[in-house]
């Protein structure tokens, strides 16, 4: 009576609250959580700040809505009560205002016997009925994916294909939840029990929901790795971004189960935030590498297998991280490199080369004649192109100068080869086949040599028309010096 706005006292009071008790325990819909505890409330309609709407329950005799008021309540400040508008057409509910509850076909013993204010029969409808409903769906599992499976069987004219699962755990907790639904439909309770139900059901519809998202997302995964045909680091992406997904459901679900049960989470949002900010602040680098290796993977600027050249790291790429990548040098160590210091180093990949550079320079003694050299720049030049490895647009064959030494002539081509290997069997192949034509050309290889002409060999008339030279170019040079003095 303390929360009814009205002027009846006495017998006729206590008889509105009794009416007022029967009418929500029968017709209010089960959504206590909405309704705010705060003291100014939700302002639903700003015409009205001093009320709210608490439900509108449905009777045989019309809709009536279940208002409450804001009223000053003298000492006790402003107080809420039910308002006297919804009280006064309670009594047009002709039905009877005690609830028929299962609570009259039981035996008394699980009526009146309470466990922490529950009755007996609540509990084991929790401990015993939901167990027995999740068996019943796992029955229902059990003859659906036998019959399909032997159907598959059937049409598919195969006696190997396994027996799928029809029902997963999420659907079964699915339909436990409908069935809790359903239940409440037909089954008169009292307006505490159906909000206890009607929570429970809600947390088994929260956790299929969220755990149907997670075997989705465990699903493609699946698909996606299998269906790629170089996966290399493309497995740890995906993977990544599936526990990222993950998170974000597990953590949409925590907010929505907040939410239903009316749990600010204002607080938690900001503490979360620099909490946050904290953590990637501290695991910078672990971030760094991490958005490195993506970016790396999500480029395919390399894959397992290739053979790359990482600054003076040369070797063949082993394993892709996320944190890492491992290489495996040329001397057979396994080197491991950060993702982040990758980025930032020239990334040479050897193995993807559409054609290998083949550039020689061949040094001919001095003694070459003329004819000798022409000789050898066609016939090399002959048998570059006879050859199908060579790249014959690239092809340059030329005397390019006078060294020290010798004289020296530029092979400048490009060759097709499968691999490294090939190549260097294919410049086997072209280096003796050179050496070939310089040998039928008559021609010999300089090697880096020095000539000392000693004075004894040299013919005595030859110093003596050398000292001669000496004498008169002597002689012109101190005429050229008095000239230019006079």
């Amino acid at each position: 009576m303390l929360y009814l706005n009205t002027p009846k006292r006495g017998t006729e009071a206590i008889a509105l609250a009794r009416q007022l008790a029967a009418v929500l325990n029968r017709y209010l819909p089960a959504r206590l959580t909405e309704i705010s505890d705060k003291p100014e409330a939700y302002i639903q309609d700003p015409r009205r700040p001093d009320e709210e709407l608490i439900g509108t329950v449905s009777a045989p005799n019309g809709d009536v809505d279940i208002v409450v008021e804001r009223v000053d309540g003298g000492k006790a400040g402003q107080i809420w009560l039910f308002s006297n508008r919804t009280l006064e057409v309670l009594p047009a509910f002709s039905r009877e205002s005690r609830i028929n509850t299962p609570e009259s076909d039981l035996p008394r013993v699980l009526v009146t016997t309470r466990l922490l204010t529950v009755p007996l029969f609540e509990w084991l409808a929790v401990f015993v009925g939901l167990p027995f409903a999740y068996f019943l769906t796992r029955l229902l599992n059990r003859l659906l994916s036998w019959t399909f499976g032997k159907l598959r069987r059937r049409i598919w004219r195969t006696g190997n294909q396994p027996t799928p699962s029809i029902l997963p755990v999420p659907i079964r907790l699915l339909l436990v939840a409908l069935f809790i639904r359903w239940m409440l439909t037909i089954v008169e309770l009292p307006l505490l029990a159906r909000q206890a139900w009607s929570s429970i059901s809600m947390m088994f519809t929260i956790t299929a929901g969220i755990w149907m998202l997670l075997l989705t997302g465990g699903w493609v995964e699946r698909y996606v790795v299998t269906r790629r045909r170089k996966v290399g680091g493309s497995a740890s992406v995906v993977r990544l971004l599936r526990r990222l997904i993950e998170g974000l459901i597990l953590f949409g679900g925590l907010l929505l189960t907040l939410h239903y049960f009316d749990i600010n989470i204002t607080a938690t949002l900001a503490g979360l935030g620099v909490g946050g900010i904290a953590i990637a602040l501290a695991a910078q680098k672990t971030l760094e590498n991490v958005i490195a290796g993506v970016s790396l993977i999500a480029d395919e600027a390399v894959h397992v297998g290739d053979s790359v050249s990482v600054g003076e790291l040369e070797g063949t790429v082993v394993q892709i991280g996320l944190r890492s990548t491992t290489i495996r040098s040329i001397d057979r160590r396994l080197v491991s490199l950060p993702n982040g210091q990758m980025a930032t180093m020239r990334l040479d990949t050897l193995s993807v080369r559409d054609k290998f550079l083949f550039r020689q320079l061949v040094a001919l003694l001095y003694e070459t004649t003329p004819v000798q050299l022409r000789s050898v720049v066609a016939g090399i030049r002959k048998l570059l192109i006879s050859h199908d490895a060579v790249d014959f647009d690239a092809l340059r064959v030329r005397f390019v100068r006078f060294d020290a030494s010798a004289v020296e002539i530029e092979v400048f081509t490009y060759v097709f080869a499968s691999d490294w290997n090939n190549f260097l069997e294919i410049q086997e192949e072209l280096l003796h086949g050179i050496r070939d034509v310089i040998k039928v050309a008559g021609a010999g290889v300089a090697l880096p040599s020095q000539k000392l002409y000693i004075a004894a060999d040299i013919p005595i008339h030859a110093l003596a028309e050398e000292s001669e030279t000496s004498d008169a170019t002597a002689v012109s040079d101190s005429r050229l010096k008095r000239s230019r003095s006079a």
